[in-house]
């Protein structure tokens, strides 16, 4: 698979993300690197951001705030258009968070 690939389908689940990992290791490229670190960290944001609508949709049974849990899908898509694209440009909301973590990757 070449980077360009690779990019789009770090964005797909953690699996997706764990093959960019391993299979781009010795091949990677800046935008490799760099949707990796924009895919981890939406990731992240969504685990937190579950468990958060969790607990706030348990205390207060208001349904609707469970609209929120589409954003990390929203972002998905944002992030898969932009790999598919050549494009190193962050995620709303939450891409500039995540430019400068995980050093792990390169």
């Amino acid at each position: 698979m070449d980077n360009k690939t690779l990019s789009i389908v770090s964005y797909i689940t953690l699996i997706g993300w764990l093959i960019s990992f391993v299979i781009g290791k010795e091949k990677s490229n800046s935008l490799l690197k760099y949707h990796l670190k924009q895919s981890l960290g939406l990731l992240i944001f969504s685990i937190v951001l579950s468990i958060i609508l969790n607990i706030i949709l348990m205390a207060t049974k208001i349904g609707i705030l469970g609209i929120f849990g589409f954003i990390p899908l929203v972002l998905m898509i944002i992030g898969i258009i932009n790999a598919a694209n050549d494009v190193e440009k962050p995620l709303p909301l939450i891409g500039k968070m995540f430019e400068d973590k995980f050093s792990f990757i390169g």
